[in-house]
């Protein structure tokens, strides 16, 4: 289904608003908050994943830890009453205070999550105490299935190359412990929905994968900056996992890899 109007804009990178304006559309209730958290937001326009959601009059927040970028999303936010822009380094401690002062509901409608580090560690603390409705958040889309990897908790994390978050493999972990599907995958970005709602129909993780990254036509030209790891789409896993333990050598001790579920813990 197009739900995009003649006079709707696609402000994301690579059309994820689209795919999330059918999902509200084919999943959620029609009483639902219509209320957003993006996290990770930037200039709150560029490349974003809620502010479609926005300028249709959803109310919600958007939280930024650059200076210069945050300047940007108040500025971007500011025809949009019932949308706050915050300044802030979000953790998985301080996420959930944050939204409880924000008076975000327990079941809102969309989390967008990407602050390139320690969003695995975020994404568990929110659903210590709030339930979205559906959630895109990026994953570490060089790192196939059936490998587990997760970078460690770091409150000091810096982004590295090709080194941060989670891989795929481990997403589906996090769902089938915390009641939520796999629904689309837009390249780096995976789409969740809460299980409870009616119609969600889960993609098995191979399939994700393939579908929405790896055979992308597309793939090699946007994400040219991979090709130093694209060997890992020819290895068998054992020698994926080989592969991976060299290349992040010098990151030694602060990453979780292997084949099992991984039991990890702040």
């Amino acid at each position: 289904m197009n739900l995009r109007s003649r006079n709707q804009r696609s402000f994301s990178r690579a059309g994820e608003d689209d795919i999330l304006r059918r999902l509200v559309a084919d999943l959620l209730p029609t009483d639902h908050a219509h209320s957003a958290v993006d996290i990770g937001a930037g200039d709150g326009v560029r490349w974003s994943n809620t502010y479609a959601l926005f300028s249709q009059g959803w109310r919600g927040l958007g939280a930024e830890g650059d200076p210069d970028k945050v300047i940007k999303l108040a500025r971007a936010y500011r025809q949009y009453p019932r949308v706050f822009a915050c300044r802030a380094q979000v953790t998985p401690h301080t996420v959930v205070p944050l939204l409880r002062a924000y008076e975000i509901e327990k079941d809102f409608s969309v989390l967008s999550l990407d602050i390139d580090g320690n969003d695995y560690w975020v994404l568990r603390a929110i659903l210590s105490e709030f339930r979205p409705r559906l959630i895109v958040t990026e994953i570490n889309e060089k790192i196939p299935p059936p490998i587990r990897f997760i970078v460690k908790y770091n409150p000091a994390f810096t982004l590295r190359h090709h080194f941060f978050g989670f891989s795929i493999a481990s997403l589906a972990d996090w769902c089938a412990e915390f009641d939520y599907s796999i629904v689309a995958l837009e390249y780096n970005n995976a789409f969740l929905a809460a299980n409870e709602l009616s119609g969600v129909r889960a993609l098995e993780v191979e399939s994700a994968y393939r579908e929405g990254y790896r055979d992308r036509p597309a793939r090699r030209k946007l994400f040219a900056t991979n090709d130093d790891m694209e060997i890992i789409h020819s290895l068998s896993a054992p020698e994926a996992i080989l592969f991976l333990e060299q290349f992040y050598e010098k990151f030694g001790g602060e990453f979780y890899l292997g084949l099992e579920k991984i039991e990890a813990k702040l």
